[in-house]
């Protein structure tokens, strides 16, 4: 079935790391304001583009505004021959390992991601001379072992793990590049954000998708590591909009985008378990495994800022966020046992 889109405006967005959360979001609200999205993509031997999947045309049809381009963000030439030809408006870099405990096990792989992807993609720009407005994801992960809370844009940065440190050079390499060569680069300084389209891996989905699949009789132990880490936890479809609107203002410039409120692990967990009706201390254990080799205790963002100078600000309360991806889960586990196949919104 074709997919019916607004005019277009003329723009064109290269977004790395699409077929993630955070991308499949952000390349929903560009389609929706009219304009052609280009996503760069890793050659693999299987495809990883089922939360894009529902806005992926056939390449053959007349009016395509969502491309798929092969790329990496540990190839330098890769990237550069896609700025080349695709000349994009914006660029938004939310591609990177991702995944703050896999960091410990595979730093230097983090840091040339996560860390130097961001800086090939910025030379690239400046290489080609390219009148682009580029955002770097930047991550509440960089404030790790926290000097003051809130968390705000002068926080001094203190990371706590391989990809803290890979996205405070990340975020400092686009300062850089913005002072040196009056580059239009913006880092979004986003604390945790959370959708039915999170990572398997990550502990809320983690936790959301083991209920799904405890009430089935698919699963019957989670187990987790620290559950006394309080995060600032959003809705990942509320932060995307956020991105754009750091690209829409005169001038570039760094933002928090938090919620403002903290909750812990614990809180999450048993606010979701007790949505589905269960008792979490019945199914939960402790494994040591899950513990980081140095923690991250508290984070809690201040987005006064955004608020200002973007009127930006989150809807989604906490417990109607975890409400959301338990329901969202347990429709899955439930299509998927009745042999459909849907798409988490």
């Amino acid at each position: 079935m074709k997919t019916s889109y607004p005019p277009k405006n003329d723009k064109r967005a290269l977004v790395t790391g699409i077929s993630g959360q955070d991308g499949s979001y952000l390349a929903e609200l560009l389609l929706a304001k009219g304009y052609e999205v280009y996503g760069m993509v890793r050659r693999s031997s299987s495809f990883n583009t089922s939360r894009i999947d529902h806005i992926y045309q056939d390449p053959h049809e007349a009016d395509v505004r969502l491309r798929l381009v092969y790329g990496d963000q540990a190839d330098g030439s890769s990237l550069d021959q896609l700025v080349k030809t695709i000349r994009p408006d914006e660029i938004y870099n939310l591609g990177a390992q991702s995944h703050v405990r896999v960091s410990f096990d595979i730093p230097e792989y983090t840091s040339e991601v996560t860390g130097l992807g961001c800086l090939r993609l910025l030379e690239a720009i400046r290489e080609r001379e390219l009148n682009c407005r580029f955002y770097q994801a930047s991550s509440s992960e960089m404030y790790g072992k926290c000097v003051e809370t809130p968390q705000t844009e002068r926080t001094p940065f203190y990371p706590r793990s391989p990809y803290g440190c890979a996205k405070v050079y990340a975020y400092w390499i686009t300062v850089n590049y913005r002072e040196s060569y009056g580059l239009f680069a913006c880092n979004g300084i986003l604390f945790n954000h959370e959708s039915p389209r999170r990572g398997e891996t990550f502990v809320t989905r983690k936790i959301t998708r083991a209920i799904a699949h405890i009430v089935n009789g698919l699963q019957d132990k989670l187990y987790l590591g620290n559950l006394e880490a309080k995060r600032d936890w959003g809705y990942a479809r509320e932060y995307v909009e956020a991105m754009w609107l750091m690209l829409q203002q005169a001038k570039p410039d760094d933002y928090v985008v938090a919620t403002g409120e903290t909750h812990s692990v614990r809180e999450f967990l048993e606010a979701a378990f007790a949505h589905a009706g269960l008792d979490w201390r019945k199914y939960v254990e402790i494994d040591p495994n899950y513990y980081r080799p140095t923690e991250v205790d508290l984070l809690v963002g201040d987005a006064s800022k955004a608020k200002k100078q973007l009127g930006w600000e989150p809807k989604t309360k906490f417990n109607d966020l975890v409400k959301l991806m338990v329901d969202a889960d347990m429709q899955m586990v439930k299509d998927h046992l009745a042999g459909k196949g849907r798409v988490a919104s």
